[in-house]
């Protein structure tokens, strides 16, 4: 069987199971849907906004918290990461399955960096959550900071180690085992808050795949963790279920809009995109992680 299918398959399952869980859940709450939460307009304009961008691999974690938390659209912080996790993981699976069908990409590689990052969200989030979130920031951070740079130094020209003209479409022999493992440990960093989007991004273009392969990549491995860890906040009822409903459905009609734009974009510019992504992302995790330095100080 093709192992792309099977990759397919796969995240068809947890979609599945995703909309069964999140569905029911608004079946049974169908009553108290209107929990006190600012207009479910305002918080799908933002990830309609934010899931655009997401598209391009820019990640909608990080931005959907500043904006829900800038316009106050949630009565209650404790209902952040079940609310994004909830809404967005339909979102994130209809991306990973557009960019698999868009976007040639080795079936072996792709399905072997999925169920990796999902044994990492199942094996792994109890030893990620007795570590020091602050100094794996801060490591992470600095990475891809030096990651930026190098990046820059090529697509400029000044060296052409890194190469801007990759243009495999999958991981062999010691560099597959390399991909499964770090993304192993990006799916087990996703449950504790880390967003896999940039390491991922990194990963794929210093292991010399075409940077457009690592769209379906990320994605699809963002998509297998989501579900699992929605379920956890939908039986606990740790979400604002209107704006939920509002940011999938938002966030659904954003990505549509944007896959023919990303489908026809230069690699060149891809480039320098994937380059900003890792500047953004560096100086959120640096700023973050130095700040609670200082607070336990």
């Amino acid at each position: 069987m093709n192992t792309t299918f099977i990759t397919q398959l796969v995240l068809g399952m947890l979609l599945l199971f995703q909309v069964y869980n999140y569905g029911n859940d608004i079946i049974v709450n169908r009553k108290r849907l209107n929990d006190g939460n600012r207009s479910p307009a305002v918080t799908g304009l933002i990830d309609f906004t934010t899931n655009f961008f997401d598209t391009l691999g820019i990640g909608s974690y990080a931005p959907t918290t500043m904006l829900l938390k800038l316009t106050k659209s949630l009565k209650n912080d404790k209902l952040l990461p079940g609310t994004l996790n909830v809404g967005c993981a339909i979102p994130v699976m209809t991306e990973a399955f557009m960019y698999i069908k868009t976007v040639e990409v080795d079936g072996t590689t792709l399905l072997s960096m999925v169920f990796a990052a999902m044994l990492g969200s199942f094996i792994g989030a109890k030893v990620v959550a007795r570590l020091d979130e602050k100094k794996i920031q801060v490591v992470m951070g600095s990475a891809l900071a030096i990651t930026a740079i190098l990046m820059i130094l090529s697509a400029t020209g000044v060296t052409t180690k890194l190469g801007a003209h990759n243009v495999a479409t999958g991981f062999y022999g010691w560099k597959l085992g390399v991909a499964c493992g770090v993304n192993f440990i990006l799916g087990a960093l996703m449950t504790a808050g880390i967003g896999l989007y940039a390491p991922c991004l990194a990963l794929v273009y210093l292991l010399g795949l075409n940077p457009l392969v690592a769209f379906p990549i990320m994605m699809s491995s963002s998509a297998s963790v989501m579900p699992i860890a929605a379920w956890e906040f939908i039986k606990k009822g740790d979400y604002a279920r209107v704006p939920a409903i509002s940011i999938t459905i938002c966030g659904c009609v954003g990505v549509f809009i944007v896959i023919t734009f990303v489908k026809r974009l230069d690699l060149t510019i891809l480039m320098w995109l994937v380059i900003c992504v890792m500047i953004y992302t560096s100086i959120l995790m640096l700023v973050e992680g130095i700040r609670k330095f200082r607070i336990t100080e």
